[in-house]
């Protein structure tokens, strides 16, 4: 094993292109060499939303390219590279099949080790990407597809303290968008007209507000908005129901978060009290200002990832792959895709109807 080892990541799991080149500095702490992103906005939007085939079909004719300009970016050698990371899951099968495949195919022709990822594991472990971060800590993943809060335990050790029974709030945020009438992804939107409206002008249901321990639930506020959406004849009431709907998330989350914050003191003993906030919607300048004064008050660290490892990127796979390659944790060159793959192995699947909290 080399002192510094190079690892080259590989991320599709949706509609992101992405490929980063990781190593770590002289601390052993995770340095990215090179991070490219290929969004695919302009191919979804005018569907209102991700279209798996077109996505798939979109990195077959990028992944390439895109792996050379991170490469090339990190200005090493490809005969430089010590292990291949792809992602593995969960997400859209047909689109984790190509960085997979990819991913596979270029460890076997360098003839280097190749290790499989967890998408969440790489959201879960992406601030260490520009922070020092010791175990146990709580985590909120909330992202286009997945909301969880997590109790980390080491690289591999999850045990999931609550999740959404429904829509994951990143989806909540893009279907609200739509239905304000703005271009997918519209999520990020949603802040931009809520500073413009009147939070308290229409009262929308928070479900399982007052149940369910630390699990989340979106539908029934989306089927609110979606109602309210229906009548709405000016912009200024746009502007109102988009300040409604951030001010109901923010209120869910805060009690919710309490009481992660409980069942993570319940699991753990800890010195140090650290909440790591990660995913796309951890980009949410209001949620974040929510979270941080609430960790002010129950004594907790705060800590997000660098804005631009908030979404789905390949920076995030790679180091998740650097900490795995220094712990020889390899894969197979058959490992499958999983398109549902929980960080907590053991817990319960908790979505669909009929669902009981």
């Amino acid at each position: 094993m080399s002192k510094k080892p190079l690892i080259l990541g590989i991320e599709s799991s949706c509609d992101e292109t992405a490929a980063s080149v990781v190593t770590q500095n002289e601390e052993g702490l995770p340095l990215v060499l090179s991070n490219i992103v290929s969004s695919q906005e302009e191919i979804h939007k005018k569907f209102g939303g991700v279209v798996p085939e077109l996505a798939a079909r979109s990195h077959i004719d990028k992944i390439d390219w895109i792996v050379k300009k991170a490469i090339d970016e990190s200005r090493i050698s490809i005969d430089k590279i010590d292990a291949v990371a792809s992602t593995a899951g969960p997400g859209l099968v047909v689109c984790l099949s190509v960085g997979l495949s990819f991913g596979k195919a270029f460890a076997s022709v360098i003839n280097k080790p190749f290790i499989a990822v967890n998408h969440l594991e790489g959201h879960a472990l992406s601030p260490k990407l520009n922070s020092k971060l010791d175990y146990p800590y709580l985590l909120l993943l909330i992202s286009g597809g997945h909301s969880q809060f997590l109790s980390v335990q080491n690289l591999g050790k999850y045990k999931r303290l609550g999740t959404t029974i429904d829509d994951a709030l990143g989806e909540t945020f893009d279907k609200t968008a739509k239905m304000l009438g703005i271009d997918f992804p519209g999520g990020p939107q949603i802040e931009i007209l809520a500073s413009k409206g009147n939070p308290k002008k229409y009262d929308l249901p928070k479900p399982i507000y007052n149940k369910g321990g630390c699990n989340l639930s979106f539908a029934g506020l989306k089927t609110a908005i979606l109602k309210i959406s229906k009548s709405i004849k000016t912009e200024q009431e746009k502007f109102d129901l988009a300040a409604s709907f951030q001010k109901t998330v923010l209120e869910i989350l805060k009690k919710k978060t309490k009481i992660a914050f409980e069942e993570f003191e319940k699991e753990n003993k800890i010195k140090e009290k650290i909440f790591v906030i990660a995913g796309g919607v951890a980009a949410n300048k209001k949620i974040r200002s929510l979270l941080i004064d609430l960790c002010k008050e129950h004594n907790y660290q705060s800590i997000f990832p660098p804005m631009e490892f908030c979404g789905d990127n390949a920076a995030m796979i790679a180091m998740v792959g650097l900490e795995k390659f220094k712990l020889k944790q390899f894969s197979n060159l058959d490992f499958p895709t999983k398109p549902r793959w929980p960080l907590d192995e053991n817990a319960s699947f908790l979505k669909g109807a009929g669902v009981k909290i």
